[in-house]
């Protein structure tokens, strides 16, 4: 690919569309560029670096190029194979890499993939901590091949190793026999709850298991409740007592109870706190800033001290290996732990603690998360607008006395509502995010706020 749309250099990953944006070539040279700035970055020649791919249709061919072009460079290559993204890190981190290179696209649609990079402890590479340098070396590819190749090495069954870590984390005596669907979207999320059902008492029911890099079924992106809609009719018709939902790199994970209905990100955030804080008193726990003020409200009332980081899995990740915390949750639904050699995404931790968690309960999955519905959330809400600067000056004039937080767009707080409004990093766009104490109020403040970002 002789010229790069240096667009698709994103501030947490690399993605764009297959032959458009991202093809072999282009893989070969972030493969050596990967390899030039890790050098620099871990100040060590000798680096064994990860490379692992999702089931997309053209994630093989760049995962050949990817390995190809690092060990151009006389770095050497351990082969992960085709897993999630979350037993990439795995991997990462409990083989002791030098870091890694994850081929997916994430939840995007079947056309696109793309590039997730690590240093070790599977500790994010984003825009503000060295994409952007990837990105100036592919583009010069004034790149010199190394006289001796680096050596390629493959490490099999990590998907186990990683089931057989996960259940470390519960006690497998007290799970009761609960039936679970499980919708992987034709994703990666199928070969890893496959293996942890085997060892479970519970009796799995399979949705979209089958690996389909074209995504016969539905969008592998749980945070649109519409394709979840497949996986309530499921849990309703097999009166099933848990819905799990994963997205395409299975690194999201999203919670359905036996009544067909996804629970709020910030419930299961803060229901997962509480467990966090029960096995470690009085810890730090982070959340992004995006309303979601049940997740405080729990943590608090755990003993827990709440730090509200910007949102962002990368920027998450840092502020809590920043401030020691034990665990952390993103509202989009990632959820991440302190680990012995990470700090990174958990989702079968955390399906393990909540399945315990309901069944030491003995209540239903609903009759358990419905007294934690204290607040009306509007949603994420995306505007069009020709100038974000202009919309942020009328904010803070509007509503400057009760500015709460003035990173991530700004944040602004009453005793009965409070919102957040976000820039797009890429685009002209606002997001608005809003809760009340009642919906009445949420939606009359959703319209007031609304009609000044349009006005």
């Amino acid at each position: 690919m002789k010229n790069v749309n240096s667009s698709i250099f994103k501030a947490y990953d690399i993605r764009g569309i297959y032959e458009q944006d991202i093809d072999a070539d282009l893989a070969f040279r972030i493969g050596q560029a990967f390899a030039v700035f890790m050098k620099t970055d871990a100040q060590k020649e000798d680096l064994n670096l990860a490379v692992a791919r999702d089931m997309r249709l053209s994630s093989q061919i760049l995962y050949d190029k990817v390995v190809a072009g690092i060990v151009s460079q006389g770095v050497n290559v351990t082969k992960l194979g085709m897993i999630s993204t979350p037993t990439f890190y795995y991997g990462v981190g409990k083989l002791a890499l030098d870091g890694g290179i994850q081929v997916s696209a994430s939840h995007n649609p079947a056309e696109y993939n793309g590039f997730k990079l690590v240093r070790e402890k599977a500790i994010p590479v984003s825009g503000e901590t060295g994409i952007m340098d990837i990105r100036d070396l592919v583009i010069a590819n004034q790149f010199q091949t190394s006289p001796n190749a680096g050596i390629v090495s493959e490490y099999q069954n990590l998907i186990d190793e990683h089931v057989d870590f996960a259940l470390e984390h519960v006690d497998l005596d007290k799970i009761k026999s609960l039936k679970i669907v499980v919708d992987v979207a034709n994703a990666m999320g199928g070969p890893m709850f496959e293996k942890l059902f085997a060892k479970l008492p519970c009796e799995l029911l399979r949705l979209n298991f089958e690996l389909d890099g074209t995504f016969p079924s539905h969008e592998a992106d749980p945070l649109k409740d519409e394709n979840n809609a497949q996986l309530h009719k499921k849990v309703l018709a097999m009166q099933a007592d848990m819905g799990i939902a994963l997205d395409g790199d299975a690194d999201r994970i999203f919670f359905v109870t036996n009544e067909g209905v996804t629970v709020e990100p910030a419930i299961i955030r803060g229901i997962l706190s509480q467990i966090f804080l029960r096995e470690n008193p009085g810890a730090k726990i982070c959340y992004d800033v995006r309303p979601g003020k049940i997740t405080p409200d729990m943590i608090e009332e755990a003993g827990g001290v709440p730090i509200v980081t910007k949102v962002g899995h990368s920027l998450i990740k840092e502020k809590a290996r920043e401030v020691g915390a034990v665990f952390a949750g993103e509202s989009s639904g990632h959820f991440f732990a302190k680990l012995p050699f990470g700090f990174f995404e958990v989702p079968m931790i955390c399906a393990l603690k909540v399945i315990q968690e309901l069944s030491e309960s003995g209540k239903t999955f609903s009759d358990f998360v419905k007294p934690l519905y204290r607040y009306s959330h509007s949603g994420e809400r995306n505007f069009e607008v020709d100038d974000k600067g202009a919309v942020f000056e009328k904010l803070r004039n509007r509503y400057g006395g009760n500015l709460q937080y003035d990173f991530d767009g700004l944040s602004f707080t009453w005793d009965d509502w409070w919102f957040n409004v976000r820039p797009s990093n890429t685009e002209n766009k606002v997001r608005l995010n809003l809760e009340a104490v009642n919906d009445e109020l949420m939606n009359e403040k959703v319209k007031e706020v609304s009609d000044l970002i349009t006005s």
